[in-house]
């Protein structure tokens, strides 16, 4: 990638955030400062961090007033990881409140708007994210994912969105929604990027329970062009049946198409245990008491946060442990059902969201994340990436979903797809 002009940039933000809010905190002065030292492909890069990532000498509110004076007081690993890749860290980014919602709207801090579209949501949680690369202020942004935060983001802002396997990127000094669904990832202006970022941020967090050595071998980025000639690509068949814009599915069936004439066998699978519906409410109702959990002082506590993250967090808190085990079998059959369904395929193609961005103060759809859950669901690596509207409108997006540390397998195919359009 091409270092980026960084005094150019800060003047854009200046100039331009104002009408969007992609950036709560701008650091200027480190900045300006970085070096670039001929470390690698993303010496120089502009990078911008979601606000519940840990970066020395700025605040980490996760969007919460509770938390809007909290100081980091050092980097959290994946920060210091991309300090070490040589990226330049331009401040932190806009996100819904908590990472609980998809639309940051966050009352107290300000509504993100989408670069594309004036008065329309960039999505969440990782609205500003998704909004700082779509407006060309960052190419590369840290997000985090918990049913589709970095995903549903890039759908909405036109960009790319990584979630990878689960493990691979630390999650020490990031602040916890849900530690069995939360990932770190990176939304992208290309595929090429989204890989040099996720391939800077891997690596073991011994202070994180869940994180893993990096595979011997593992890459991201591809080593070569994607060939579909005989690949299989499965439809889950729980999407296929699902209600989406007519825009959303006939970009779908638009990629089929030139997948299918370039030689890829395309066939619907099944995915036993995943039904939509009932796996985004268990995935919620176990964010909601996990995150109850790990902050009771915002459901009790003198300060808080506002009576709508409250209240959800309450309700996790009281919900029964019958219920709580129940939520547990149900994603465990779709996590069964989704490890089944790629030992039939060798990777999943379907819309990242049933909808494409809308207003702000619109009814939110109940079913944004219905799509994106299952990778969380079930710790495997998914790509967002831009698909043109067949109406001309807003862009579509699709997803493509793969096996454990599949990262460059989705990233490659996904590549060949955006040459393709």
């Amino acid at each position: 990638m091409t270092p980026s002009d960084i005094p150019a940039l800060l003047a854009r933000i200046a100039a331009e955030d104002g009408a969007i809010g992609s950036f709560w905190q701008v650091d200027r002065d480190g900045a300006l400062a970085a070096t670039p030292a001929g470390r690698g492909p993303l010496d120089g890069v502009a990078i911008g961090i979601k606000d519940n990532v840990d970066v020395a000498g700025l605040r980490t509110t996760a969007g919460i007033a509770a938390f809007r004076h909290r100081l980091a007081d050092r980097d959290a690993p994946v920060v210091r990881r991309l300090r070490e890749a040589g990226l330049v860290i331009l401040g932190k980014l806009a996100m819904h409140e908590g990472a609980l919602g998809a639309t940051t709207d966050t009352p107290g801090f300000g509504r993100c708007m989408n670069p594309l579209r004036p008065g329309y949501t960039p999505g969440g949680s990782s609205g500003g994210s998704g909004a700082a690369v779509a407006a060309g202020f960052v190419p590369l942004a840290v997000g985090t994912d918990t049913m589709g935060s970095v995903r549903l983001p890039a759908a909405y802002c036109g960009v790319i969105g990584l979630k990878p396997t689960s493990g691979l990127v630390g999650r020490s000094g990031v602040v916890a929604l849900s530690p069995r669904l939360d990932h770190v990832g990176i939304l992208a202006a290309s595929i090429e990027g989204a890989a040099l970022g996720l391939e800077a941020m891997a690596g073991d967090d011994p202070d994180d329970p869940d994180s893993r050595p990096t595979p011997p071998g593992w890459r991201a980025l591809p080593a070569a062009p994607a060939d579909p000639r005989g690949l299989r690509i499965g439809l889950p068949e729980p999407v296929l049946a699902a209600p989406m814009e007519p825009a959303i599915r006939a970009a779908w069936e638009q990629a089929q198409a030139r997948l299918r004439e370039a030689g890829a066998i395309l066939a619907p699978v099944s995915v036993p245990g995943w039904e939509l519906t009932a796996t985004r409410r268990a995935g919620l109702l176990l964010i909601e008491a996990e995150a109850a959990a790990l902050h009771p002082a915002l459901v009790d506590g003198p300060e808080a946060a506002t009576p709508g993250f409250r209240a959800a967090l309450a309700y996790g808190r009281d919900a029964k442990g019958v219920r709580i085990a129940q939520a547990l079998f149900r994603l465990a059959e779709a996590r069964a059902g989704a490890l089944r369904a790629l030992d039939r395929c060798d990777l999943l193609l379907m819309p990242t969201a049933p909808q494409r961005a809308f207003p702000h103060g619109a009814p939110v759809p109940v079913d944004q994340a219905d799509f994106t859950a299952l990778a969380n669901v079930a710790g495997l690596p998914a790509l967002a990436f831009p698909w043109p509207a067949p109406d001309g409108d807003l862009p579509c997006s699709l997803q493509l979903m793969g096996p454990a540390y599949g990262e460059q397998a989705i990233c490659a195919l996904a590549d060949w797809l955006l040459r393709a359009r």
